[in-house]
């Protein structure tokens, strides 16, 4: 049968399969800082939960499953930014600061493109154990996206374009 005998684990990684978990751990890693920096800036003790969850069991899990799978197949690993330090709310200046609203929409922005990614990903990998680990990653985004829906509709913080209401 070759090198693709039907035992994920055994296959070579092709390029794309590479390339993608490679860039998705880099953005991993700068998404964990980026979170960091949200978090800071947020004053709803609700958003401010819902990004420690988004972060814990979302992304810092999706960058520890695809770095040890970068570790197996012995491929060097994307440097990481440094962390951010915690600081108050009211020590950033007003002019700096982003508000909710803001902080919402942009992971809004993060959770739709990270389900594109992922539905991509999943795609293209011809390894079953990548195209399974992208799909589980596609659905818990989907989860963490109708929270945020939610959460932006019950505070008012919900843009949404003209309706039609005929």
């Amino acid at each position: 049968m070759g090198v693709l005998n039907g035992e994920p684990k055994e296959e070579p990684l092709h390029v794309g399969e590479i390339y993608h978990l490679w860039t998705h751990l880099l953005e991993s890693k700068a998404l964990l800082v980026t979170l960091q920096v949200f978090i800071n800036h947020t004053g709803d003790e609700d958003l401010k939960k819902f990004l420690q969850e988004f972060t814990e069991d979302c992304i810092q899990q999706e960058e520890e499953q695809v770095e040890q799978l970068l570790k197996e197949n012995g491929l060097r690993l994307p440097p990481a930014p440094p962390d951010r330090p915690m600081v108050n709310l009211e020590d950033i200046p007003a002019g700096a600061r982003l508000n909710d609203p803001e902080v919402a929409a942009l992971v809004g922005k993060e959770l739709t493109v990270g389900k594109l990614l992922t539905s991509y990903v999943a795609s293209i990998a011809i390894r079953q154990d990548i195209a399974e680990m992208y799909n589980e990653f596609q659905t818990q985004r989907v989860e963490f996206q109708g929270k945020l829906l939610k959460m932006n509709k019950e505070k008012g913080w919900l843009v949404p374009p003209p309706l039609n209401t005929r």
